[in-house]
């Protein structure tokens, strides 16, 4: 999910930066050294959105930049077991497919990928045997996360699976939708007839 923090650190202000103003000038420098960090607690930080607090700044002999001890406001972006996901298919293989979930992708594995048998066509599209539903590249897909690591921190990995109702392809839900409503609406349809039936029976 995407979230808010707010964090507190030291951050370099180098002297290209020393003729602007200071809080923008510590934000341009937060955002170099954060955009894109990935932290195991934090999960992937897409920016620095404010700064809330900044103390005297300090120069270090020999280094020429300025350290200031601050306090700001974080955008990022951390998946959470069981949360339901909107996401875009990036790519297919025959062992599942990949979905970017905002700025990082997630693996889902071809028997998580729907709840039929599967098959892996040559022009990389993964296919349903019984319900015939296909997902391939472009695919704006709904999915729950089932596996978070971030042991390697350069490259998380993040397990999907959309198996389960009312996940999959935005396609296949609307599809189901309309079976379902069309379903409810015929049996509307056929409870009274089934009652003048009863009533006729009865005199």
């Amino acid at each position: 999910m995407f979230y808010e923090a707010q964090v507190r650190s030291h951050v370099r202000v180098p002297p290209k930066f020393f003729g602007e103003d200071t809080s923008e000038a510590i934000l341009k420098s937060l955002n170099s050294q954060y955009d894109g960090f990935i932290s195991k607690d934090l999960g992937v930080i897409i920016g620095v959105t404010e700064v809330k607090e900044v103390k005297e700044g300090i120069i270090i002999p020999g280094d020429g930049a300025a350290y200031y001890e601050t306090v700001f406001n974080i955008l990022a972006f951390k998946p959470e077991l069981q949360e339901v996901v909107l996401g875009k298919i990036a790519d297919i293989t025959d062992f599942g497919a990949f979905i970017t979930i905002g700025p990082i992708d997630g693996m889902i594995h071809v028997s998580q990928s729907m709840d039929d048998f599967v098959s892996f066509g040559k022009s990389n599209v993964l296919t349903g045997k019984d319900t015939k539903h296909t997902l391939k590249v472009g695919d704006l897909c709904r999915a729950r996360v089932i596996a978070v690591s971030f042991k390697d921190i350069s490259n998380p990995r993040i397990g999907l699976t959309m198996r389960q109702h009312r996940l999959g392809a935005l396609s296949w839900i609307d599809e189901d939708l309309k079976k379902e409503k069309k379903g409810t609406s015929e049996e509307k349809a056929e409870k009274p007839k089934a009652e003048k039936k009863e009533k006729k029976e009865k005199k």
